[in-house]
């Protein structure tokens, strides 16, 4: 869309004035962090997230899903691509993740490629922050300047994961105030569920909604939705997220809620209360929304970084070294 040609105009006043707002925690944190010890290590990244979207642009709203699940529990450490073990509970298999979140194998990939490149210097942490904004930009939306320099974690924590991952049947209060308890306020959280303009929800996920007959829901949608999301069985069947342009980066999201067309709970949810007046500018406004988006993505992925000599350098991101 040509509403998205500049967004790389709108990313340097987002980090102007992000980084005149950072916490002491995240200081050392930098966009120039590999510069000297691996220079390559974004270009290398970039080239492979842009080969895994173009096989499957579905695994655009995949790779921005991961790094939001990994953020939220216990903060970018890219503690949810850690495997099982005998010491570690896997947040892959926490309720929010399990059968659900994907593209791990694209992470690990793109991490191979910088290991051969830059052995033990990129952290998986770093590589999955970078993915998301560069997922982003293979659909055509937003990129935005990266802050890099996280460590990944030795822990992961199945038990958090599925306390701290919002669930998609909360009502508006409790899902501000699960971003609000990430430093995230509600204009962010509006903006970051804009990244359902992407990828595809379960039927389990929507049916109460689509059988519930309520007044904030398009009897035609419903009635659609229904066709491929049965009263029993069928709980895997998936539907689009956006059902105007589920492949590409833009305000249609919006513009479906507008019309009582979001199809999870959480996402219709966002045009009452003190959230409508957002739903409705981001439906008027694109550039708008892609700011925002751009924005809340770089608070998002400095939540509690691992710096400094904390953590690791995992060598494959599934398991520690």
């Amino acid at each position: 869309m040509k509403s998205f040609i500049s967004f790389s105009l709108i990313s340097i006043t987002i980090l102007f004035v992000i980084t005149n707002n950072i916490p002491v925690s995240e200081a050392q944190l930098s966009a120039t962090f590999y510069d000297s010890r691996c220079p390559n290590a974004a270009t290398i990244i970039r080239n492979s997230i842009r080969r895994a979207v173009s096989r499957e642009r579905r695994m655009a709203a995949s790779l921005i899903r991961l790094h939001f699940h990994d953020c939220f529990v216990q903060g970018c450490d890219a503690s949810i691509l850690l495997d099982e073990t005998p010491s570690i509970q896997s947040e892959k298999t926490a309720f929010p993740n399990i059968n659900s979140a994907r593209g791990y194998e694209v992470i690990e990939a793109a991490k191979a490629e910088v290991e051969r490149a830059c052995p033990g210097v990129v952290s998986c942490a770093d590589v999955l922050t970078l993915a998301a904004r560069d997922a982003s930009a293979a659909v055509g939306g937003p990129s935005w300047s990266v802050r890099l320099g996280r460590r990944d974690s030795t822990t992961a924590s199945r038990s958090q994961a599925n306390i701290d991952l919002p669930s998609p049947f909360v009502g508006l209060d409790a899902l501000i105030s699960a971003f609000d308890i990430k430093g995230l306020n509600a204009r962010d959280m509006v903006a970051l569920s804009g990244a359902h303009t992407l990828g595809q929800a379960q039927c389990f996920l929507f049916r109460g909604r689509i059988y519930s007959n309520g007044t904030d829901i398009d009897a035609n949608f419903a009635k659609e939705k229904r066709r491929r999301c049965p009263q029993t069985g069928g709980d895997s069947n998936l539907a689009a997220l956006d059902l105007v342009t589920p492949n590409s980066f833009d305000n249609n999201y919006y513009r479906n809620i507008v019309q009582r067309k979001g199809l999870l709970q959480t996402d219709q949810i966002l045009l009452s209360g003190s959230t409508s007046a957002i739903v409705t500018d981001y439906s008027r406004n694109p550039r708008t929304f892609a700011a925002d988006f751009a924005s809340a993505m770089i608070k998002m992925s400095e939540i509690q970084p691992v710096v400094g000599q904390a953590g690791i350098i995992r060598r494959i991101c599934s398991a520690i070294n």
